[in-house]
C-alpha cells in the first residue's frame, strides 16, 4: 500500500503585543493609508524583549501536539531565519522543552520557504521510515532583525510561530501531502539577506559595520521574482499531483505582501473565494506565515476536510516551493509563547 505523510494536527502561536499601522506612524514617516494600500498589512504581532524564537516554537510545537492528541515526535525540524543564538541551533533545545527526549532535532535555513522546505525533508523522512512523526515548527522573531528605522521593512514584518504534526497515513486521507516542489537560485542572495554576522562579514568590532546586522530587502526586485516563481512552482506540484489549477479548493501563499498573493492567485487562475490568508493582522511572519495561515483558517472552519489545498512560498536564498495537500481533519490550537 502506497503510504505519504499525513496532517495530523497544526498550531500558532502569537506573541500577545500587535502593533498598529497608527502606532508605526508615531515615530516613522509613514502612514495607514500607505503601509495598507502597498502591503495590504494593517497590523502585526512583535514579541517583547523577554520572548525569544524559542519561546515562540514551543507555544505552536504544543498546540500542534494538542491539536493532534499527541504528546509524542520522533524529529523535530524548526524553520527559523531567527535562531535564538548562531550556535547552537534551536531545535534541540524546543525538542527539550516540549519534553520529547532525546529525538533529532534541527534547523531548516531556508528563509520564508523554510515551512515548505519542511515539509519536504519531513515527508521523505516519513515514507523512508515508516511510523515516524515529525513535528515540523517554523518560528520568527523578525522584529529582532529589522531596522526599527526603515519604513521599507519596520511596517512589513512580525514575529509568530506555526506548527503541524506529520505521520505516516495513505494519500486518500484527508491531511495528505501529494507532493512538493523547491527552488533556488543562489545568484540573488544579496536581494533579501543580512550581511553581517557570519564568516564572510563579521558584525563590528569584528571587521564588520554595525548597520549590516539588519536586515535588507531589495522589494522591487523580490516583488516580480516572487510572483514568477511561486506560479512555476504552483505550477510544477500541481502537475506532480496530477491535480489541475480550477480543481484547487483553497490556496496559502507565504504572507508576504498582498498584492504578490493575488497576483499568484490571478495567473493560476485560482478565484479569489478560495484564497486565505492573514496578513491583515499578523504581517509577514517569514517562515511562520505559511502554518500561521493556515491555523488561522482551521481555526475558523472554512475549509472542508480533504479540500485540495496549495501551499506556494518565497525567500531569500533564493529559495521558493510549493507544495500539494489534501485539507485535514485536525481542528488547529493556538497557544501562547512559552517563556524558557
Amino acid at each position: 500500500m502506497e503510504t505519504c505523510a499525513v496532517v495530523a494536527g497544526w498550531g500558532g502561536c502569537l506573541p500577545p503585543g500587535s502593533v498598529s499601522n497608527d502606532d508605526l506612524a508615531t515615530r516613522l514617516d509613514t502612514s495607514h493609508e500607505w503601509i495598507h494600500r502597498r502591503t495590504g498589512i494593517s497590523a502585526r504581532h512583535w514579541a517583547d524583549a523577554h520572548t525569544s524564537t524559542s519561546d515562540l516554537a514551543v507555544g505552536a510545537g504544543l498546540a500542534a501536539l494538542e491539536s493532534a492528541g499527541s504528546n509524542a515526535a520522533d524529529l523535530v525540524l524548526l524553520a527559523t531565519t531567527t535562531p535564538d543564538r548562531r550556535c547552537p541551533a534551536t531545535a534541540p533545545d524546543v525538542a527539550w522543552r516540549l519534553g520529547l527526549g532525546n529525538v533529532p532535532a534541527l534547523d531548516i535555513g531556508a528563509v520564508c520557504s523554510g515551512f515548505v522546505y519542511g515539509l519536504a525533508l519531513a515527508g521523505a523522512l516519513i515514507r523512508s521510515q515508516p511510523g515516524q512523526r515529525v513535528l515540523l515548527i517554523a518560528a520568527e522573531t523578525y522584529s529582532r532583525i529589522v531596522d526599527p528605522d526603515d519604513r521599507n521593512t519596520a511596517v512589513i514584518f512580525g514575529d509568530g510561530a506555526g506548527a503541524v504534526l506529520l505521520r505516516e497515513g495513505t494519500p486518500e486521507e484527508p491531511g495528505a501531502l501529494h507532493g512538493v516542489h523547491l527552488g533556488s537560485d543562489g545568484s540573488g542572495g544579496d536581494l533579501i539577506t543580512v550581511a553581517g554576522g557570519g564568516a564572510r562579514t563579521p558584525v563590528a568590532g569584528h571587521g564588520g559595520a554595525a548597520e549590516d546586522k539588519y536586515f535588507r530587502m531589495n522589494g522591487k526586485k523580490v516583488f516580480g521574482l516572487a510572483i514568477r516563481h511561486m506560479v512555476d512552482s504552483s505550477r510544477e506540484v500541481l502537475l506532480r499531483s496530477r491535480w489541475d489549477a480550477s480543481s484547487v479548493d483553497a490556496f496559502v501563499g507565504h504572507q508576504a505582501n498582498q498584492r504578490i498573493l493575488d497576483a499568484v492567485a490571478e495567473r493560476m487562475g485560482i478565484d479569489p473565494g478560495k484564497c486565505f490568508g492573514n496578513i491583515g493582522r499578523v504581517g509577514n511572519t517569514a517562515a511562520a506565515s505559511i502554518p500561521l495561515a493556515l491555523a488561522d483558517v482551521s481555526a475558523r472552519g472554512v475549509v472542508r476536510p480533504g479540500a485540495r489545498t496549495l501551499l506556494a512560498a518565497f525567500g531569500g536564498g533564493l529559495t521558493w516551493g510549493a507544495a500539494a495537500l489534501s485539507w485535514p481533519t485536525a481542528t488547529a490550537v493556538h497557544r501562547e509563547p512559552v517563556l524558557a
